[in-house]
């Protein structure tokens, strides 16, 4: 009876696999096909640096804001054809460009939304004579909420920077330019001198001995069950397929974007549920077994403090690391596409319910889910059967795939290690999931600032 189970186990994880290998390899390749927020959060960088350089001074200008000028801005948005452009980005191209045929052309569409028609018209007035006009106040307080398309529409309209530039909101911009462009920067500042000191230590070997890592006594099998089976096969295909006619009815009458941030929570609520009922049977197989100190998963919650400390040490030592990674791959094969869609709805969504739900999704639920699985359980039992080195290596490569997208891989692979090296020498999982919390947080935050 003993052998007919474990051949059974044997088949079900072999058809596991190979279906995983199906799903993954098919949403890597879908991946090429879903946009890239790369684009986007370069234009809003490029549209918050020209709003905030009024407010910034000279000598921090080199490293905020950099070579910022409007021919950058027009270059970006010239990469998207006229036909592809919102009427919004046509009105800010025609305000940048110089030449009134362009100009012109770029205006020659029946305009939609009654706020823009008036800018559209005194643009195209402004085209057709040899001279520029005075700027048409009342016609630009329709747009007073837009401070980006108020301010290159006044300037192309004859304004002088008393009448355009709007000094609250340029202080504003340049608050935010020094979160998203300041702060990191010195994140990657006290990073790399992190990781200096790490290296160090590690050639001196005055690193104080990693502590014991409890694995729970399962299988390389028993974790093909748990991560291809019920992670993948059922938690990312069958259950959101059939709690998708549900997640529908529970949000039928409710409209945009809190619609979507719904749909998202509870894809990823069903999501779990497989492999975490997969984890529960697991461990009720080891109830006759002594539970070792700290528990199977080393949750570890205290002490607090150092947990919080060493999460975040580690995200300074990745950030670095995983940014030159990105860096590269633009560098060496250019944008890929496949941004989690998650970007895209933070980045356009503004109502705070909506927020909050993808909050609790990103900060919350999956650093919480995704350490149980991949640092709490994966990564020990692989480095009790393969060695600590192909334990870290092999668990961020899963980590990496279970985000299905092929440009966002490689600087997944980063964090997934630095997570790994973090779980290992500290011998607990609540840093994991802080540090994770942290990361998808500060991204969040990012994302925010330049929505």
């Amino acid at each position: 009876m003993r052998k007919a189970t474990s051949a059974g186990k044997v088949v079900l994880a072999g058809l596991s696999l190979l279906l995983a290998a199906f799903i993954w390899g098919k949403g890597l390749q879908e991946s090429f096909s879903r946009p890239s927020v790369a684009p986007q959060l370069s234009m809003r960088q490029q549209e918050i640096s020209l709003l905030a350089a009024p407010s910034i001074p000279n000598s921090l200008k080199p490293f905020l804001i950099g070579d910022i000028s409007n021919e950058k801005l027009k270059t970006l948005l010239s990469e998207t054809p006229l036909e592809r452009m919102s009427e919004r980005e046509r009105l800010v191209f025609a305000s940048l460009e110089t030449d009134e045929k362009k100009r012109s052309l770029a205006l020659e569409i029946q305009f939609k939304d009654a706020a823009l028609v008036p800018i559209q018209k005194a643009l195209l007035a402004a085209s057709s004579k040899s001279t520029t006009i005075k700027p048409n106040l009342q016609v630009l307080a329709e747009i007073k909420k837009d401070p980006l398309l108020y301010q290159l529409s006044c300037f192309a309209l004859g304004g002088n920077n008393q009448v355009c530039i709007d000094t609250r909101t340029s202080k504003s911009m340049a608050l935010r330019l020094s979160l998203t462009q300041g702060v990191p920067a010195m994140a990657v500042l006290l990073g790399i001198g992190l990781l200096i000191r790490q290296i160090g230590l590690l050639l001196r070997k005055a690193n104080s001995s990693w502590p014991v890592i409890v694995a729970m006594p399962l299988s390389l099998l028993d974790m093909v069950l748990l991560v291809a089976g019920g992670f993948v096969v059922l938690g990312e295909v069958l259950f959101p397929t059939f709690f998708a006619p549900l997640s529908d009815t529970l949000t039928k009458n409710v409209g945009s974007p809190l619609k979507e941030s719904l749909t998202v929570l509870i894809g990823y609520i069903t999501m779990t549920i497989p492999p975490l009922f997969i984890l529960r049977q697991q461990r009720y197989g080891l109830r006759e077994i002594v539970l070792p100190d700290g528990g199977w998963f080393q949750w570890r919650l205290r002490p607090v403090g150092q947990a919080f400390s060493k999460a975040f040490a580690a995200w300074l030592m990745v950030m670095p690391l995983v940014l030159l990674t990105g860096w590269l791959m633009n560098l060496l094969v250019g944008d890929q596409g496949g941004s989690n869609p998650l970007l895209e709805l933070v980045l356009h969504s503004q109502e705070p319910l909506p927020l909050i739900l993808l909050l609790i999704t990103t900060v919350v639920l999956a650093p919480l889910f995704e350490e149980l699985v991949f640092r709490g359980t994966l990564l020990p039992v692989l480095a009790k059967a393969l060695g600590r080195s192909w334990g870290v290596i092999v668990s961020a490569l899963v980590f990496a795939l279970a985000h299905l997208s092929v440009g966002e891989f490689p600087p997944l692979v980063v964090l997934g290690l630095g997570l790994a090296f973090l779980r290992l020498s500290s011998g607990r999982l609540f840093p994991c999931v802080l540090m994770h919390s942290l990361w998808n947080g500060i991204t969040f935050g990012s994302l925010l600032l330049l929505s």
